[in-house]
């Protein structure tokens, strides 16, 4: 009599204690019930995580592990705080009403309390890779992170993603969005790291406003920006950025989870033999 072991997606939550961020940080795991700490996989930092438990993340797994799209991947949902505007921010450079003023102390949890306990808890002593995605302010905060960090990380998934962060009003006279957006000048002044993807999606009904009357919503003008900044640095539309646009997308957790199986498969597709 023989037994075949069925695929599951487990999920556990822990509750961290921050010394930088002074709180108790939730956050989910997601990993195949396959999963071994001696076998490799890679790893995804999710911010917003609590928008995985509404989207049912543990099922789209499921899902692509039982139709073989995916490698292994350890994905872990890192929960918002109240003061979710100022930990998920640029780091480095505050938004012109002053937010983003925790996001400094945010990307420390993450390098230096978040990761460790990671590899200790669940015994993985190095991951193949990580990477990091968000959703809409979250978004730019991963980003931000990955940016900063490009021998930690090397994709980064951004859904809907706050390009439009900027260290000026922009109804101040003298508001350059060329030179005033924070992450894009952020890439235009950093390095090139040619083993960074990068990942944007952006929905045409994301918003309605559109600054620069162009006839392009925000949304899609400033993360259009920040990928020419990007090709610009070195990188490559058709190896290093992948831009899915979804006709009546919405900035709404529907949308990014009708986007996320793209993203995953994007960046972890099974290799065939």
């Amino acid at each position: 009599m023989s037994s075949t072991k069925t695929l599951s997606i487990i999920q556990e939550s822990h509750l961290l204690s921050s010394s930088f961020l002074l709180r108790e940080v939730s956050i989910d795991c997601y990993y195949s019930s396959y999963f071994e700490p001696s076998d490799p996989i890679s790893l995804l930092l999710i911010n917003d995580g609590q928008d995985l438990r509404t989207m049912k993340f543990e099922e789209i797994l499921n899902e692509m592990y039982a139709k073989d799209l995916i490698a292994p991947l350890f994905c872990v949902g890192i929960h918002c705080s109240t003061d979710r505007k100022n930990e998920y921010g640029t780091a480095r450079v505050l938004d012109y009403k002053g937010r983003g003023a925790k996001a400094l102390d945010y990307t420390a949890f993450v390098m230096e309390e978040l990761l460790p306990f990671l590899r200790k808890t669940y015994q993985v002593t190095s991951f193949n890779e990580k990477a990091y995605a968000g959703f809409s302010l979250g978004g730019l905060s991963a980003l931000d992170i990955a940016w900063n960090h490009p021998h930690e990380f090397t994709k980064v998934g951004v859904f809907s993603g706050s390009m439009w962060w900027r260290d000026k009003a922009q109804d101040d006279d003298d508001f350059d969005e060329n030179e005033h957006r924070i992450m894009q000048r952020q890439v235009r002044e950093g390095g090139y790291f040619p083993w960074m993807k990068f990942f944007f999606e952006v929905g045409t009904m994301d918003e309605t406003a559109d600054r620069n009357k162009n006839g392009l919503i925000d949304s899609i003008d400033d993360t259009n920006a920040v990928i020419t900044e990007l090709e610009l640095k070195g990188y490559s539309l058709e190896s290093d950025i992948h831009y899915l646009e979804l006709k009546d997308g919405r900035h709404d957790v529907a949308t990014w989870a009708q986007a996320f199986p793209s993203f995953l498969e994007w960046g972890w597709a099974k290799k065939s033999i």
